[in-house]
């Protein structure tokens, strides 16, 4: 065996089928596109979405509402979790990066404080906002809020 007589196994390797070559090769005449309209022509393309001039569904449901572009997310912590973090990281300090080690936010988050449940841990907690209630029980547990 060298080179010059390799060839593939046998029955692994189909001829392409050659369409539009004439009657006798059962694809000539329309080439297998059937008679007139835009698919039968060469430069033929779908737009996405096209349904053949029925309404599309994408016009056919209606839309509702708005989304502001500038609109702000939060990333909700509770007063109460914060006990539970004071409790596992023993830290009299709660910084942004606290509260992503922790997994109550993801790095890219926003976090805002709300005041559910309670705290008794005098703590200085960084976030990027609070609500009034989160800053009154905070501070009356000794604490400090300070805005990032």
């Amino acid at each position: 065996m060298n080179l010059s007589n390799l060839k593939p196994a046998e029955g692994s390797v189909k001829n392409k089928k050659r369409i539009g070559r004439g009657a006798g090769s059962g694809w000539g005449g329309t080439a297998g596109r059937g008679h007139k309209g835009a698919q039968s022509r060469s430069g033929y393309k779908v737009k996405a979405g096209f349904e053949g001039g029925q309404m599309p569904l994408q016009r056919r449901v209606p839309k509702f509402g708005f989304k502001s572009p500038n609109r702000v997310v939060y990333h909700v912590v509770n007063v109460g979790q914060l006990q539970g973090v004071v409790d596992k990281l023993g830290k009299s300090e709660l910084s942004f990066q606290d509260f992503v080690s922790v997994g109550l936010a993801g790095k890219k988050d926003l976090v805002k404080i709300l005041g559910d449940g309670e705290i008794s841990a005098s703590v200085k907690v960084e976030a990027h906002a609070f609500s009034k209630s989160a800053k009154e029980a905070i501070e009356k547990a000794g604490g400090e809020t300070v805005k990032l």
